[in-house]
């Protein structure tokens, strides 16, 4: 049955916003929908002029006789400093505080709007670039890792510390823990995880000394992988001296109430010029 207009608008646009990056026929949405390739170009236009105007991101044509078109979910700088304002706010003056300077972020990483959130706002930073993978560690870490994953369509690795017998032959390599630099720990990879010279960013939920980081960049080198970008969530900046160059934050705890176990957040350097 043929489509009318309306409702090719409604089906197109939700099938471009399920499928980032995948690049679709305009055969493929004109036999779907028994309509002319003019037709159908036609309203990939007006899609494309709402999602532009909507900061949520734009489509890419591509012409010939196999051309098609591919959505591009990036967000404007203006909607990526709105939608992290708001996590301040709902993170800022909170009892999050938990021992040795760690933060409690497993409610808000629990709701699908903050990952959403968060998900885009991380991916729009790499969406120029050739993305093979998205790293982190488990466990806390996944959610931000699989929602960064979703929007530029790639997999997404999860490095272990207590590696399954499923997972085969690994990697591992010792990295320094904790704020006092004297923890030794050790992290692990399943060499099948990872292509070597694969391009990966690496995502994390918090930071406080970032010896974490430090070791999935040591993991890294052991695959001959290039590390495009580290982003973190939440990093504690309380007591350092300076903030590290080696990765970016979306919100920075600027202070802390251990009596009260509350903490004080801003906006982090992701959003520094």
């Amino acid at each position: 049955m043929k489509a009318k207009r309306s409702e090719r608008l409604v089906d197109m646009t939700h099938y471009l916003l399920e499928h980032p990056f995948d690049i679709i026929s305009l055969t493929y949405f004109a036999e779907l929908y028994q309509a002319a390739k003019s037709s159908i170009s036609e309203d990939l236009n007006i899609i494309k002029e709402r999602f532009v105007r909507l900061g949520i991101g734009d489509l890419e044509t591509f012409v010939g006789a196999t051309g098609g078109v591919r959505y591009i979910p990036t967000v404007d700088s203006e909607q990526q400093h709105r939608l992290i304002a708001e996590l301040v706010e709902e993170l800022d003056g909170s009892e999050r505080l938990l021992p040795g300077g760690f933060v409690y972020l497993s409610d808000v990483l629990g709701q699908p709007k903050w990952l959403n959130h968060i998900g885009r706002v991380i991916a729009s930073q790499y969406m120029g670039e050739a993305v093979d993978t998205v790293m982190t560690v488990a466990t806390s870490g996944i959610p931000i890792a699989q929602s960064v994953a979703r929007f530029l369509n790639v997999p997404f690795t999860i490095v272990t510390r207590d590696p399954k017998v499923t997972e085969g032959s690994t990697v591992s390599v010792n990295y320094v823990s904790g704020s006092d630099h004297t923890r030794v720990e050790k992290m692990e990879l399943a060499k099948r995880s990872l292509a070597e010279g694969s391009k990966v960013v690496v995502v994390d939920d918090f930071v406080r000394s970032g010896g974490t980081i430090e070791g999935m960049r040591a993991l890294l080198d052991e695959f001959n992988a290039t590390l495009i970008g580290t982003t973190v969530v939440v990093e504690n900046i309380v007591g350092k001296s300076s903030v590290s160059a080696n990765y970016r934050s979306l919100i920075q705890i600027s202070d802390v109430d251990e009596q009260q176990h509350t903490i004080h957040v801003k906006l982090g350097d992701f959003f520094d010029a």
